[in-house]
């Protein structure tokens, strides 16, 4: 029997990745169990949560037309459909970037006592950070970190890239540290580019990374998860980018290759899935969590870690799933009942 009833799975988001979300969110909908749960779909953005979409348990899905979309009540995490008070029993968390990758809707519900699908507030908050999550991790030899330097807005732009340049040398990758899908990513060949790229990357925060590029052979990615009994990591896919490093085009525009299982040596496979899950339990996160790296002749380098990984049908995680011979519905409900 399942634990939970009533499913809800939030997505859109306050920030450039919400349209992504809405297609992992309606994805993750279509493919929960509609044997076992009610399902309702919540698109939340700019602090209104509105009912889209529900499908009860063996029925059809019914859609809400604009203007006609229940209000979800936050004080008890709720909605009125009906004339029915629904109150949800799991929330299902499919907002890329804020506040579903920041830890502010995990505080929510955490407060509430309502379960969910990611990590902790508070894990969400030190993974979803890129320069908080690299210095959690300096201190581990289990894996390599590339050298930075952090800066925030209000900082000498102009004098931090001097003495970065100086100090990493080229070429360097700017990266907002809390963003997703590569948006306000700039990777910088020449010294006289870096104030720009610093400067794009504080359009989507008020922080950024600067990082010395790595001279790697393989891009890999690898998720984990806790199945109930032990923490799991699924097939890694190794990435081979048209455009150079895996940007929003090579992403969702088709210029990449995305090659499941890798192409790559059993022992580097081990590695990279055996990384991944020391990363899992280090940082103790919890649901489905997957990890970027670059492998080069020295060793194997963490990126970053995905609190909430794409879930549309073309999304490396449901490529994984497929090749681990995992029904997707299966794989949802594993999620759902040992988050």
């Amino acid at each position: 029997m399942a634990k939970y009833q009533s499913i809800a799975v939030i997505y859109g988001s306050d920030s450039s990745e919400w349209e992504v979300s809405c297609r992992s969110g309606e994805f993750t909908a279509s493919r929960i169990d509609e044997f076992k749960y009610d399902v309702y779909e919540i698109f939340a953005r700019f602090g209104e949560w509105k009912l889209v979409a529900m499908r009860k348990a063996n029925s059809m899905r019914q859609a809400f037309p604009e203007g006609a979309q229940p209000v979800v009540d936050k004080s008890d995490f709720s909605v009125m459909v009906l004339g029915e008070k629904i109150k949800f029993d799991f929330a299902y968390i499919m907002q890329h970037g804020a506040p579903g990758e920041t830890g502010l809707l995990q505080g929510y519900f955490e407060m509430l006592g309502i379960p969910h699908s990611t990590c902790s507030a508070f894990v969400t908050t030190v993974a979803f950070d890129k320069f908080s999550c690299k210095s959690y991790l300096r201190a581990q030899d289990f894996v390599k970190l590339s050298p930075d330097a952090f800066v925030r807005v209000g900082d000498d732009i102009e004098a931090f890239c001097t003495k970065t340049v100086e100090r990493l040398g080229l070429p360097l990758f700017v990266k907002p540290t809390n963003g997703g899908s590569s948006f306000g990513i700039t990777k910088v060949e020449k010294a006289e580019d870096l104030p720009a790229a610093v400067r794009f990357a504080f359009t989507e925060g008020n922080t950024a990374l600067v990082e010395k590029a790595v001279k790697s052979e393989h891009e890999l990615t690898c998720a984990v998860y806790r199945d109930g009994k032990e923490v799991k990591a699924l097939p890694i896919i190794e990435i081979v980018s048209e455009t150079g490093w895996f940007d929003y085009d090579a992403k969702y525009n088709g210029l990449s290759q995305e090659i499941c299982p890798a192409p790559v040596s059993e022992e580097l496979t081990r590695e990279v899935q055996e990384t991944s899950k020391r990363i899992y339990e280090y940082l103790g996160c919890k649901g489905l969590v997957r990890m970027d790296y670059l492998s080069a002749p020295e060793g194997l380098y963490f990126l970053e870690v995905n609190i909430i990984p794409g879930m549309t049908n073309a999304s490396l995680v449901p490529k994984m799933i497929r090749t681990a011979g995992i029904p997707i519905t299966e794989f949802l409900t594993t999620i759902i009942e040992n988050s």
